[in-house]
C-alpha cells in the first residue's frame, strides 16, 4: 500500500514537472458553429421567383440562402443589384453562397479561359450582393481530369476569387464521371496549395459517387464551410439515383449522425444548407418544403451537440 501511494506522489510530482517545462495538454477540440443555409433548388419547383424564396427562406428561420447565380442575373438585369441587396437586407437573411456552372477547369485552354472570364463576371456581380462565395465545379469537361493541372487551376481561381472578394468552393458531383470523388477533390484541394482552398462536400455526392464518408474525418474544420444537406434512399441501386430521389436528411439511409459528429468535430463554422430537388416536395407549400427541412436538420445536429 505504502508503494503505491509513493507512486502516485511520482506521478503527481512528475506532472507537475512537466506542465512547468511548458507541455501542457492538446486542449480539446471545439465543438462546430452550425447555421442553417436554405439553397433555393428545395424549392424551384413551385417557382416562387428570387424574391419569394428569399422572403419564404427568412420566414421559415433559416440564416442563410443559397441563390443560383442565373436567378441572381435575370433579377439584376430586370432591377438592380442595390434592389436585390436591399430586399435580402430587409429580410435579415445572408447569401452565403451562389451555385454557378462556370468551365473554368475545363482541359481545353479555350474553355477554360471563357470560365475563368464568367466566373470573374459572376463575382463581381455576387460581391454586389454581399454573397462572398461561389460553387466552383468541374463543368466542361468530358474526360479523365489532370488532377494535378487542375489543381494549379483551383489556385488561380482562389487568387481571383481574392481579388474580389468572393471565395470558389471545390465542389463535385457523384453521377459526373470525370470528377465525382472526394478523394479527387481533396487531391485537387492539396496541389492548390492556398490557405483558402475550400471543398462544398454533399451527403448525397457523397453516396452517389461511391466516396462514403469516412474521408470526411480526413479534412479539417478549415476545408469545410458549406455542407449540403439531404438524403439518399435505399430501394435504388446508387448508380441509378438521380437528384430527384433526394429525400430529407434523416428520411434516408445515410448515417447521418456519423457525418455531422464528424463536422461537428471538426469546428468552426459549418453551413448545414439543404439542396433537394424532390419533385413530389415541388408540389407541396414551399414554406411547410423550407420548415420541414429545416427542423429535421436541427434535430438531426441536437444529436450531436
Amino acid at each position: 500500500m505504502t508503494k503505491r501511494r509513493d507512486f502516485i506522489k511520482t506521478m503527481g510530482l512528475s506532472s507537475a514537472v512537466v506542465l512547468g517545462s511548458g507541455f501542457v495538454p492538446a486542449p480539446s477540440p471545439k465543438a462546430a458553429n452550425f447555421k442553417y443555409c436554405l439553397n433555393t433548388s428545395t424549392i424551384r419547383g413551385q417557382n416562387p421567383g428570387l424574391i419569394k424564396y428569399i422572403e419564404i427562406a427568412a420566414k421559415a428561420g433559416y440564416e442563410g440562402i443559397e441563390l443560383w447565380v442565373e436567378d441572381i442575373k435575370n433579377f439584376i438585369e430586370a432591377n438592380s443589384a442595390n434592389r436585390l441587396k436591399k430586399i435580402i437586407e430587409d429580410n435579415g437573411i445572408k447569401v452565403e453562397n451562389a451555385i454557378g456552372f462556370a468551365p473554368w477547369m475545363a482541359a481545353d485552354e479555350e474553355k477554360s479561359k471563357a470560365g475563368f472570364e464568367q466566373m470573374g463576371k459572376e463575382m463581381d456581380m455576387l460581391a454586389s450582393i454581399g454573397c462572398k462565395r461561389v460553387a466552383a465545379p468541374a463543368i466542361g469537361n468530358e474526360g479523365p481530369i489532370d488532377l494535378m493541372r487542375a489543381g494549379k487551376q483551383y489556385k488561380e481561381l482562389i487568387e481571383l476569387g481574392r481579388s474580389k472578394g468572393v471565395m470558389p468552393q471545390l465542389e463535385f458531383w457523384g453521377a459526373f464521371g470525370p470528377f465525382h470523388h472526394l478523394g479527387q477533390t481533396m487531391m485537387v484541394a492539396a496541389v492548390a496549395n492556398d490557405p483558402d482552398a475550400k471543398i462544398l462536400a454533399d451527403v448525397y455526392h457523397l453516396f452517389r459517387g461511391g466516396s462514403g464518408y469516412d474521408g470526411l474525418k480526413l479534412l479539417s474544420g478549415q476545408s469545410i464551410d458549406i455542407f449540403h444537406m439531404n438524403d439518399y434512399v435505399d430501394n435504388i441501386p446508387r448508380e441509378k439515383q438521380e437528384d430527384k430521389d433526394r429525400v430529407y436528411p434523416g428520411d434516408g439511409a445515410a448515417p447521418m449522425e456519423q457525418i455531422l459528429s464528424d463536422l461537428n468535430q471538426m469546428g468552426g463554422e459549418k453551413i448545414l444548407s439543404l439542396e433537394l430537388f424532390n419533385r413530389s416536395y415541388w408540389e407541396k407549400d414551399p414554406l411547410e418544403v423550407a420548415k420541414t427541412g429545416l427542423d429535421k436538420m436541427k434535430s438531426l445536429v441536437a444529436k450531436v451537440q
